[in-house]
């Protein structure tokens, strides 16, 4: 049966959140940090989406988001708004600036004080407007975007942080902290604030690449996991919520530490030329969820029928052993054919009884 030609789907996010506490959920929900607006565009003019007619852009665009993930089978919407347009300064992590912290000076003369007002001028409107939106029986992952390592590079910059570690290591461990103590203020608002439209709450922070962490092991013990502890255990005894950490790269020399001092209860991002999905099941498994599956190298190359099989395999594998959502082992972006994302969204929601 085409994704299309079904009757509408009814989402409930309780099974996103079994999986995400490790629990095996009735239904497999399905789980993708990004889907890219070309996508969703590409969705719902072959689909039946409810337009919400509207002068409102900021509305109509998240609600034709909403409307893309129910129609695909989701049954929770990614959703979270990042730091770097609330920061001044930013852009040194996607290389748009080269950093405006060298030193500390600079450090200290920065306008710290401006990023909470700053963030909720800019996305209020669009949290509210999420949770207005959302149909019933569907919540929201997500919350703040980037981590502390992103956040810190964003000011920064990679190559000036690497500078700073060697040249003033006082000024590179208080990055961290100003960095942590600003997103823990943030996030406690969003709790206060939107609470009742997230089911799970989430952090995207990339800490490796294909062989090994972008910094060292250490590095990451001392610096970046307390912040992590400190912005989780929050969330987590305020809300009773799980947490999910996206991180992309090969982590497995640290993956013990984040699980053990971060407490996370579920990780998303894996690259099969890193390892195969069912190594980080096999690994860690008994301890936490595992999202995602389903390269994104191997989707956008593949044929329809091999992208059919290996949905089938990563399922199989990975529904039986430990908390699961399938989905890309990244996100869906503008150069995935769209045909390929539908083929394997329709395999994945035949392998769940649809």
């Amino acid at each position: 049966m085409n994704i299309f030609t079904r009757k509408q789907f009814q989402p409930d996010y309780n099974n996103l959140v079994k999986a995400a506490l490790n629990i095996k959920a009735q239904r497999m929900p399905l789980y993708d940090h990004i889907i890219d607006d070309f996508i969703v565009e590409g969705v719902l003019q072959k689909g039946d989406a409810e337009i919400y007619c509207s002068d409102d852009a900021i509305r109509q665009l998240i609600k034709r988001r909403v409307d893309c993930f129910r129609i695909l089978g989701y049954d929770t919407v990614s959703f979270e708004c990042g730091f770097g347009d609330a920061m001044e300064g930013s852009g040194a992590l996607s290389g748009a600036t080269e950093g405006c912290i060298k030193s500390m000076d600079d450090f200290k003369k920065y306008p710290w004080e401006s990023v909470f007002p700053t963030y909720f001028d800019k996305y209020d409107k669009r949290f509210r407007v999420l949770g207005e939106v959302m149909p019933e029986g569907m919540k929201a992952i997500g919350g703040a975007g980037f981590g502390v390592f992103e956040n810190v590079q964003d000011l920064v910059g990679y190559q000036n942080l690497c500078y700073i570690k060697m040249d003033d290591p006082e000024l590179y461990s208080i990055l961290f902290v100003k960095i942590g103590d600003i997103m823990l203020e943030v996030w406690a608002e969003i709790i206060k604030r939107y609470n009742d439209t997230f089911c799970v709450y989430r952090m995207g922070d990339d800490l490796g690449f294909k062989s090994s962490t972008l910094i060292s092991k250490e590095d990451i013990i001392n610096n970046v996991l307390p912040q992590y502890k400190k912005i989780i255990s929050y969330i987590k005894n305020t809300t009773g919520k799980p947490f999910l950490l996206h991180s992309c790269g090969n982590l497995f020399d640290v993956m013990d530490d984040i699980i053990e001092i971060a407490g996370i209860n579920a990780k998303h991002s894996n690259e099969d030329v890193i390892a195969p999905f069912s190594d980080w099941v096999d690994r860690y498994g008994d301890r936490i969820a595992l999202f995602g599956g389903l390269d994104c190298d191997v989707l956008y190359q593949s044929s329809h029928d091999e992208i059919k099989m290996k949905t089938e395999q990563i399922i199989d594998y990975a529904y039986k052993r430990c908390g699961f959502a399938f989905g890309t082992g990244n996100s869906v972006p503008d150069y995935i054919p769209l045909d390929n994302y539908l083929v394997m969204n329709e395999a994945a929601r035949i392998a769940r009884g649809e």
